[in-house]
């Protein structure tokens, strides 16, 4: 079956929702899954109406790993494998991101929740990391990722023990930001995107811009000027949320991206 099947994009109310939809395979990644996430990662970048993504998983799993057919192939390429490439588009995706986690969210599929901005999850989710497993050496990517997220201690447990995790232990290490009933995952997700979208696009991306470049050890003194520089443009939202804020009505933002 094509990738297009496997890995769908729609778009409602401002939110894109990307749909990872292989249940027969606990919805594993092939090569061809991998480098369709960039593409559409690509669109939903240049679409003024998505102004938010999440990606989630069909059939009561979010994503199992990459394809065991192909283990072979990700061992010899390492780095270079399009799961790294795939990883690195979602994490520069310059709008918000979630991750709507249920059931297995297992070694390629923790690289893709972690490189989202959010992760939700249901009571029942189970995480785990298993290179340990195999003899594979995690991607350098990723594992700076996860060290940031959840610290240098708890990243060493998930990556030496190559164990499940079950979603309150997620939580407690940062590795979740929000744990909710099985049955209401998916209505939480949906009213949060909902949430963002109607939110400032222009101060979500400036602080996405601004936390990773400060999380991943940089100065951010100089992107922070720069959006200020936006944000104080004709075209930027600041003026419409402050009337909006003093006139006592819900604002109506427009910006979707930098001016040149």
């Amino acid at each position: 079956m094509p990738a297009e099947h496997w890995l769908r994009g729609e778009v409602a109310g401002g939110v894109a929702t990307i749909t990872i939809d292989r249940p027969d395979k606990r919805n594993a990644m092939s090569e061809t899954m991998w480098l369709r996430l960039p593409e559409l990662l690509d669109a939903f970048r240049a679409d003024p109406a998505v102004r938010a993504v999440v990606l989630t998983g069909a059939g009561g799993d979010f994503c199992a790993g990459a394809d065991i057919g192909e283990l072979e192939d990700i061992r010899r390429r390492g780095d270079a494998h399009p799961s790294t490439i795939a990883e690195e588009a979602l994490a520069a995706f310059p709008k918000p991101t979630i991750a709507a986690i249920e059931g297995f969210c297992v070694g390629g599929g923790c690289q893709l929740a972690t490189a989202c901005d959010l992760r939700f999850a249901s009571e029942d989710a189970r995480f785990g990391i298993t290179p340990a497993r195999l003899g594979i050496v995690y991607p350098g990517s990723a594992t700076r990722r996860l060290v940031r997220q959840v610290g240098a201690s708890s990243a060493k447990y998930l990556l030496f023990s190559a164990d499940l995790i079950d979603a309150p232990h997620a939580l407690r290490i940062g590795l979740l930001d929000e744990v909710v009933p099985p049955d209401a995952l998916h209505d939480r997700v949906a009213a949060f995107a909902a949430t963002l979208a109607s939110r400032s696009l222009l101060t979500q991306q400036a602080t996405k811009e601004i936390v990773d470049t400060l999380a991943a050890g940089g100065d951010a003194d100089a992107t922070v000027r720069a959006w200020l520089k936006e944000a104080h443009a004709p075209t930027g939202d600041m003026n419409e949320g402050v009337t909006a804020f003093l006139t006592r009505r819900p604002p109506q933002f427009t910006w979707t991206t930098p001016q040149t």
